[in-house]
């Protein structure tokens, strides 16, 4: 049974726990793996400390801690990645929180700081020496640095395979990434995005490029984006069937309407950023290239 939200609605105020916190984290010596406990705030920080076999390091995961399965199972539930509870991450007694650079609230992170906790930020820098360099950084954290070179050098040669395959394609395939349609607003994911990275690492041009991050696209740009594939996430709030997505009056207009064009993934997979991304981003360029090897 997936464990409690912790967060602190009621008991102790937030001062009493603070100072606790501070009581408590008196003598820990954070270089020594046996009295590690750390708090993940960013799922592909999870997936990798699991994919180290560090997860006996793990008290507390967040909500996009979503791989491995048994992580929001097995580890307490501190929240949403931005909108953490400085008093349920406290109540952990971590010695340690590795947070995303998105993670916050930064009032938050700040409090968890003051409290006595070693609080790391990791990078989410989605080129591919950025994925290498984050389950290196992570290794070093988590004492596991032989494990880390290996695992980074699997993915060096994962990326290195993919790129072959992406130069051996003849034609690049428009890929539109749609994060969400709300009020018939179409929010996509434009250039330095996470979902850029991905469609570029697949092979494929980003049809949005024309804006920057995850923002709405008028119709005019959206029929001038001219898709041939639409991009989803799938298993979460803003999944949608084609019906849905191409019942959109800008949508329907594109290449991708006439060939129902829609490939849904699993988010963390897709935008983590992880371990896994060279294996997301092939199958995605499969996925796009109709399954023919290219």
């Amino acid at each position: 049974m997936t464990r409690p939200v912790l967060f602190a609605a009621r008991g102790p105020s937030r001062r009493t726990l603070l100072t606790a916190a501070v009581g408590l984290m008196v003598g820990a010596r954070p270089g020594s793996s046996a009295e590690r406990r750390i708090v993940a705030a960013g799922g592909v920080i999870t997936e990798i400390l699991y994919a180290l076999g560090r997860q006996d390091l793990l008290v507390g995961v967040d909500t996009t801690s979503l791989h491995p399965a048994e992580a929001m199972r097995e580890k307490a539930n501190v929240g949403y990645v931005r909108a953490l509870s400085a008093e349920g991450v406290l109540s952990l007694r971590p010695t340690d929180l590795l947070a995303v650079e998105g993670a916050g609230p930064p009032d938050t992170i700040k409090l968890i700081a003051e409290a006595g906790v070693n609080v790391v930020r990791i990078s989410e820098d989605t080129s591919e020496a950025g994925v290498a360099a984050r389950i290196r950084t992570i290794g070093r954290i988590a004492d596991a640095t032989d494990r880390a070179e290996a695992l980074a050098a699997r993915v060096e040669a994962g990326f290195a395979a993919l790129k072959q395959q992406r130069d051996a394609l003849a034609a690049r395939k428009r890929v539109l990434f749609v994060l969400s349609l709300q009020n018939g607003r179409v929010m996509v994911g434009g250039a330095r995005s996470s979902a850029d990275a991905i469609i570029r690492l697949a092979g494929a041009v980003n049809a949005a490029e024309t804006v920057e991050g995850y923002k709405p696209l008028t119709d005019e740009g959206l029929i001038a984006a001219a898709p041939d594939v639409v991009l989803m996430m799938k298993h979460n709030a803003h999944a949608a069937s084609p019906e849905q997505v191409f019942s959109q009056a800008a949508l329907s207009a594109t290449p991708a309407a006439r060939t129902r064009s829609l490939v849904a993934m699993d988010g963390l997979y897709l935008l983590g950023f992880g371990p896994r991304t060279p294996e997301a981003a092939r199958d995605l360029m499969a996925a796009v290239y109709a399954g023919a090897r290219p």
